[in-house]
This record gives structure tokens, C-alpha cells and sequence, in this order.
């Protein structure tokens, strides 16, 4: 296996092992929520915080696995199927930072990466209607 390049985000913070934490602890959260559960239809979460864990790997500078597997990334198309509004954006959020809180990175990557989720996070919303 090639040495990782100490250059990308993803290696600074501490590469796979940091992902998957955060990702893990996302997704803790999300299935003790149940409005924001309702947007993963499948009963169980592990394959939904298997392609989180890889898209965000992927594009902090990881291994490409995510695109090998599943092709471009495409956010806003593969989340088209599901009704995402505002007040389901601010749950993510929550618990997307609840989760970032765990992993005691430094205030430069912490900031970095909450700025990056809450900017995905908004522009995936796609509903303004009511829960």
C-alpha cells in the first residue's frame, strides 16, 4: 500500500480511522432522531455510513474506493429522490457537528471541515415544505 500523502486534509486528521469516527458517531445520532431516520430507507444504516465514510474520504483526499464503486459522487442528483428541507438539513447539522466534536482535531481543521458539512448540508435541501 502506497504512504499516504501528507499533504491532504485527510491525512493530517488522522486519515481512515478519523473518518470512520466521525462518521459512526453521525450516524449514532441520526438513528436515536427519528425524523432525519426517515430520509434512510434502509433498516439497517451500516451500507449509508459505508458511502458517507467513503464520499468524505474521497474528497479530503483519501482513497478514491467511493467513485470506483459508485461513480461521481453526484450529491444533489443522488439525493434527489428524498425530501430534503430545512428543518431536516438543521437535524444533519447537529448531529454532523455533535459528531466533528469527537475527534479533537485542531481549530484549523475543525473549522475547515464544520464549514464544508454546513455548506453540503444546505445545498442539498430541496424542499421547503413542512414535516
Amino acid at each position: 500500500m502506497p504512504e499516504p500523502d501528507l499533504q491532504t486534509f485527510y491525512a493530517q486528521v488522522g486519515g481512515h480511522e478519523t473518518f470512520a469516527k466521525l462518521v459512526h458517531e453521525f450516524y449514532r445520532g441520526v438513528a436515536s432522531d427519528p425524523p432525519l431516520r426517515a430520509l434512510y430507507p434502509e433498516e439497517d444504516l451500516a451500507p449509508a455510513e459505508d458511502r458517507l465514510r467513503g464520499f468524505l474520504e474521497q474528497y479530503w483526499g483519501g482513497p478514491t474506493t467511493y467513485s470506483e464503486e459508485r461513480g461521481h459522487p453526484r450529491l444533489r442528483m443522488r439525493h434527489m429522490p428524498f425530501s430534503v428541507t430545512p428543518a431536516q438539513r438543521d437535524r444533519w447539522i447537529l448531529h454532523m457537528m455533535a459528531a466533528v466534536d469527537t475527534l479533537d482535531l485542531d481549530q484549523t481543521h475543525d473549522l475547515l471541515l464544520r464549514d464544508y458539512l454546513t455548506r453540503a448540508a444546505y445545498s442539498l435541501v430541496n424542499s421547503l415544505d413542512a414535516e
